[in-house]
């Protein structure tokens, strides 16, 4: 009997799920994503101006001796001459495509793959947001946002729809939760809930409008450290449901903007107002089109009907679920990983630890040669610019990849040599304590993909 009471279970609990699953492939308006789809394209095509107007682009692919590449892609290297510049140029037609919606799918591919390239050639300029445009832009191209308001709907007719698979929407949303609440899961540690590194920065913005005045009191750091956890963890529930949703919204508007006046954090914060609108009713514009109209704009919503998922649908659900294992699992990875993450920098990336922690370092590498002919103490203050200096001395893999430079540039004049570094470094406004172990010569010990064991553990306490 209970067998029999299991396998009905285990029977009602597939065909639950199962209709989930063909619930995904119904079609509802692709108006929201149809927007999002152009100000995805307006605001990748404003970052790369700004690249432009402030001379970015030279200063950080051409004016520079050294570029710290991701490992597996140590390969990569800037393109030479102009060829930066073209690279943005092409990137922002491309952008400018996205948003017209013209050959979509093979702008998005070249979207991607140029963006990703550009990401791939500075480990020393990591940008969370970066990232997600990375992820985010590969997710488009799976996405049919080019069905209406397009060029390509009337140049193609086969493809014009004002409707759009419903798993195309929650895969957006989803990649839009992930950062906004893995943000809020870095927040609980010890240094944020006693409002650090919050307290410091505070202290720099007394001219905030109204509130700027109070950024010194103990009570106002703490209000917003933990303001700040909480609205990260709650954004996305109040988002999702109904009733909440205008609510969840208007906190989301007041957040970013005070993120964009509080801290240098770029495009960020607009790309997270612009994509919180996808949590909205998926004909939302169109509602408020013919809010203003007397004449009504109709707005299209198909189920269909599903007794057996057809195998390219099989294929998008399994491909759908391991994108989002991946993208649940990445972030914490470092978890597993012993230390203070924000200390030893082991799993920091890729799993949205924003705004977490200010951290200094000082030091020297020490070059010493093999045939004890000599020794010498070499700073990156000559070498580096000051954009790379105040990272490199603080990120693990970009201290080997310094270490092993050096190596390398005296290899070429025959002369072998083992390279030490000396750092000391301080997390969260902590005093400086040593950061490296002096002793390990890191032309000998591997990239520290997981785990870098020369790093000393953390033992200053916060003050």
């Amino acid at each position: 009997m209970n067998s029999l009471n299991y396998t009905k279970q285990n029977h009602h609990l597939g065909f639950v799920f199962g209709k989930r699953y063909k619930n995904l492939f119904n079609e509802v308006s692709s108006a929201s994503i149809v927007l999002y789809r152009i100000a995805f394209g307006i605001i990748m095509c404003y970052e790369i101006y700004r690249y432009f107007k402030y001379n970015w682009i030279a200063r950080y692919w051409i004016n520079t001796k050294y570029n710290f590449t991701y490992w597996p892609f140590d390969f990569i290297k800037p393109l030479s001459g102009n060829g930066m510049y073209f690279l943005f140029g092409f990137m922002a037609i491309l952008a400018l495509f996205i948003m017209i919606g013209f050959l979509y799918r093979i702008s998005t591919i070249l979207f991607f793959l140029s963006f990703t390239y550009m990401f791939l050639l500075e480990q020393s300029r990591y940008l969370n947001h970066f990232y997600l445009i990375v992820l985010l832009s590969f997710v488009l191209i799976f996405i049919p946002a080019n069905r209406s308001f397009s060029i390509d709907s009337k140049l193609f007719k086969g493809i014009k729809s004002n409707t759009i698979p419903l798993w195309s929407l929650w895969l957006l949303r989803f990649m839009v939760a992930i950062p906004l609440f893995y943000g809020g899961i870095a927040k609980i540690n010890a240094d944020w809930l006693v409002g650090q590194p919050l307290e410091i920065w505070l202290s720099k913005d007394l001219d905030f409008p109204i509130i700027g005045r109070f950024f010194t009191e103990k009570w106002m750091i703490l209000f917003m450290s933990y303001a700040g956890l909480v609205l990260d963890l709650l954004f996305i529930p109040l988002l999702l449901f109904k009733r909440t949703r205008i609510f969840g919204f208007a906190i989301g508007l007041l957040f970013h903007l005070m993120n964009s006046r509080l801290f240098s954090i770029g495009i960020f914060p607009w790309f997270m107002m612009a994509s919180t609108t996808l949590f909205f009713s998926p004909d939302w514009p169109i509602r408020l089109i013919n809010y203003f109209r007397s004449s009504k704009i109709p707005s299209t919503t198909k189920n269909i009907s599903i007794e057996r998922l057809a195998p390219k649908q099989k294929q998008t659900i399994i491909a759908l679920s391991i994108w989002v294992l991946l993208m649940l699992l990445i972030p914490l990875r470092h978890f597993v990983i012993p230390g203070n993450v924000s200390w030893t920098e082991c799993g920091h990336k890729y799993a949205w630890h924003m705004k977490l922690r200010t951290k200094r370092a000082k030091g020297v590498f020490i070059v010493s040669a093999l045939d004890s002919s000599f020794t010498k103490r070499i700073s990156t203050t000559h070498i580096l610019p000051k954009w790379q200096q105040k990272r490199v001395l603080a990120r693990p893999p970009l201290i080997w990849q310094f270490a092993n430079k050096l190596q390398r540039d005296y290899a070429k004049k025959g002369i072998d040599v083992a390279v030490y570094a000396d750092i000391q470094a301080k997390l969260n406004g902590r005093a400086y304590q040593q950061f490296t172990d002096a002793s390990v010569d890191l032309t000998k010990v591997p990239y520290p993909i997981f785990l870098a064991d020369w790093i000393l553990p953390l033992k200053t306490e916060l003050k």
